[in-house]
């Protein structure tokens, strides 16, 4: 087997959010076509506090270089694929090193100006959406880029769905304690909206603690690390789900979302262009509140309009079949 290291943060190996599901996704598909993944993560510590100026997990990534190149000599790899912007100087000591970004430095972004010198010197990337390929050419002048969506598991997809679980007042709302994701938003939607019943999961145990810094109403059930079977029966119960935060690079839970006929209300901000269906409504802070509701009104139980689309797009098969083609060009070289 050809072995290719997927280089990603130690925090984001150990908690169940999206760079996690993407690297055990990644590993199995590739499996299944004669490639194996090696994960490679520095254990060294970096501070969680990222937002603060001096802490930016850009120059954490920047002192753990040698742990991360120690292990890629050990296990003989040639060819990387390295998730974060810090990681880019690895172009200096593997030819064969690509970007696949899980963060963009978009100006919605906290921490935003810190990626930018990184992505000056990239020049082969994989990206999740038409949108992204655009900005990363347009903007750093990447004209290497191949577009692969992170697919969803379509067997849980099949398992969990059922329209007669569907409770009509759910709503549902996946991220992060993260002013970007805007969880005050949903919390402020469900204090004035008494009348539903409102999920929020987050995918680190650590937002136990910080949600602690909230008033929140009795209707907003807190969910933590859930598994992705216990995301998908969840997903099904919900009528709506909900994404408001400013910025994505691929929005997983949203692909998910439709895959299980979610009613689907998310931002006007392009990066979620290929969010887009039947049943999908983008909006803005001045009238979530209002689509949300609608959207709970709406007279059907799920959407197979949305999804349909999902299956179509962003499937597992889809993502399977993108790194077929990747790889057999990229292993090679």
């Amino acid at each position: 087997m050809k072995k290719v290291g997927l280089v990603m943060r130690k925090i984001q190996f150990t908690e169940a959010q999206g760079p996690r599901v993407f690297a055990d996704r990644l590993k199995q598909i590739a499996s299944e076509l004669g490639v194996e993944i090696i994960f490679i993560s520095p254990e060294r510590h970096v501070s969680g506090y990222d937002w603060i100026p001096g802490y930016e997990h850009e120059k954490g990534d920047l002192v753990n270089y040698d742990i991360v190149l120690d292990q890629i000599y050990k296990e003989n790899i040639e060819h990387v694929i390295y998730t974060v912007s810090g990681f880019t100087f690895l172009k200096m000591f593997l030819k064969n090193s690509v970007l696949f970004p899980h963060s963009f430095p978009d100006p919605a972004l906290t921490g935003y100006e810190m990626m930018k010198p990184f992505y000056s010197i990239v020049d082969k990337a994989i990206v999740q959406t038409d949108f992204l390929k655009r900005e990363i050419t347009r903007n750093f002048g990447v004209t290497d880029v191949n577009v692969i969506p992170i697919g969803f598991n379509e067997q849980l997809a099949n398992m969990y769905f059922d329209p007669d679980q569907v409770v009509d007042n759910r709503i549902l709302w996946i991220g992060r304690d993260e002013e970007n994701r805007r969880p005050d938003l949903v919390i402020e939607y469900a204090r004035q909206n008494p009348d539903k019943e409102v999920y929020m999961v987050f995918g680190g145990v650590r937002y136990k603690e910080s949600m602690k810094k909230y008033d929140i109403p009795n209707n907003v059930k807190l969910q933590f690390a859930l598994t992705q079977d216990e995301v998908f029966s969840l997903m099904n119960s919900a009528k709506v789900f909900w994404n408001c935060s400013k910025f994505d690079t691929f929005a997983m839970p949203l692909t998910e979302a439709m895959a299980m006929g979610k009613i689907i209300v998310k931002p006007e901000h392009p990066c979620y262009g290929h969010i887009s269906s039947q049943h999908s409504f983008s909006g803005n802070e001045q009238n979530w509140f209002e689509l949300v509701n609608m959207a709970a009104a709406a007279p059907i139980k799920a959407s197979a309009e949305n999804r349909q689309y999902a299956f179509d797009k962003f499937s597992s098969s889809v993502m399977k079949q993108g790194y077929k083609n990747f790889f057999e060009d990229w292993l090679n070289d």
